[in-house]
């Protein structure tokens, strides 16, 4: 009963009031009571802004490093396909240096498999380990060179992997001459993963500058390891003592033995 007289008067006051002017009794009552209010307005207003705009911070954070997460992300994707496409570039222009490495008189009868280098083999990084092996016709002590020079031999061997023992290991001799005197020697580990140039006499023209080549060997009964004539290193200094038999020839390799990528092994 009460809540229908309530109705009733409730539509009757919302009829008069929009039939009434701006400036009749119940808008007079309207405007005094939100003068009346907006005290309370303001305050509850002054009251709920820092937790308004604390709580906007926390959400701006919250927005802003999950945005930075996103960015870190793909900025990690990025970095990581741009080192794959730099390595990819990188072998494919070391394995057409090796594509274009003029042949030299005496391979005709090797065949050349290039393969990736996959990492050293030893601390002192003076064998490598190569991703080709037996299933490729490689041999063990098959000749191995860069696209400049030669670096080593094969000393292990597995279906799918080889090892590398480079020029500059203390294992490693090499019969050698030099282009312009013939002069013969050994190629040998020298001071500081140099190479030096052994066993060559005293009256043996050899100066700096000259290069050194693999002697290969002329006797078919003992065929050398090495074809004759690739290249291996220049001379860079030429001293020699009274008191000993040889000179003391220093040599610089034409490779990069340090940064190799892809090499060439030479097969029979």
């Amino acid at each position: 009963m009460v809540v229908g007289i309530l109705a009733v008067l409730s539509l009757a006051l919302l009829s008069v009031y929009f039939r009434e002017s701006s400036d009749g009794p119940l808008h007079g009552a309207q405007d005094v009571g939100a003068t009346a209010i907006r005290p309370f307005q303001v305050g509850a207003e002054r009251v709920a802004r820092p937790f308004r705009d604390l709580y906007g911070w926390f959400d701006g954070l919250l927005e802003a490093k999950e945005e930075n997460e996103k960015f870190r992300e793909e900025n990690a994707r990025l970095r990581r396909e741009a080192i794959q496409n730099r390595t990819a570039v990188q072998e494919n222009l070391d394995l057409k240096q090796l594509l274009d490495y003029q042949d030299i008189p005496g391979l005709e009868d090797y065949r050349p498999v290039n393969t990736r280098v996959l990492g050293p083999q030893s601390p002192f990084g003076k064998r490598l380990l190569i991703a080709a092996g037996s299933d490729s016709g490689i041999r063990m002590n098959a000749p191995v060179l860069s696209a400049d020079a030669l670096i080593g031999e094969i000393t292990e061997l597995s279906p799918n992997t080889a090892v590398v023992t480079l020029v500059t290991d203390e294992s490693s001799a090499v019969a050698a001459y030099s282009i312009r005197t013939g002069a013969l020697g050994l190629i040998q580990s020298g001071e500081g993963g140099s190479l030096a140039f052994s066993n060559v006499t005293k009256d043996k023209d050899v100066a700096r500058g000259d290069v050194v080549a693999t002697a290969g060997s002329s006797v078919p009964r003992l065929p050398s390891l090495f074809p004759r004539g690739i290249p291996i290193g220049a001379v860079t200094s030429v001293s020699q003592s009274d008191t000993e038999p040889f000179k003391q020839i220093q040599l610089v390799s034409y490779a990069d033995l340090a940064n190799l990528r892809t090499v060439r092994v030479l097969v029979r």
